[in-house]
């Protein structure tokens, strides 16, 4: 094979190479960004109200859940307040009018002994906090996000 036969055929291959790993940077469907943040501990309530308030200020059309489980549910019981004494669920109510939804874990309810009935409205419960985590990531695409 001559010098200029082999160049062409490594152009050939690479532009081919180029064509397919530009389709991995895609998303897919071109639908909405779908992710799930997760949540284990009342310490990281406020920054992950911040950083869900701020993905949905540069990408109104994203679909959020937050999940949460063990002492990340407090922040959505009733009455519950930041370290500055401000009440969690009026951020909350404002996001849930955004379109995020706020999963509380029943297997946490369970070993704590919390009943449903001390939560504010907002608050949705799903089986297992992890388990719908897996579920989102596996069966529906969320990108999972743990600030």
């Amino acid at each position: 094979m001559t010098s200029l036969f082999k160049r062409s055929i490594f152009l050939v291959l690479a532009a081919v190479a180029a064509i397919g790993l530009s389709g991995c940077a895609s998303t897919g469907s071109g639908g909405p960004v779908k992710a799930v943040y997760h949540i284990n501990d009342s310490v990281n309530a406020t920054a992950v109200m911040r950083n869900v308030g701020n993905h949905l200020e540069v990408d109104p059309t994203a679909k959020i859940v937050v999940v949460s489980h063990a002492q990340g549910v407090d922040f959505l019981m009733t009455d519950a307040k930041d370290k500055n004494g401000n009440p969690y669920n009026i951020t909350v109510e404002q996001l849930s009018a955004k379109g995020v939804t706020f999963d509380v874990c029943e297997i946490t309810l369970k070993s704590r002994k919390i009943e449903k009935t001390q939560f504010i409205p907002e608050a949705k419960f799903v089986p297992s906090g992890v388990a719908e985590i897996a579920k989102l990531q596996a069966r529906e695409g969320y990108v999972y996000l743990k600030p």
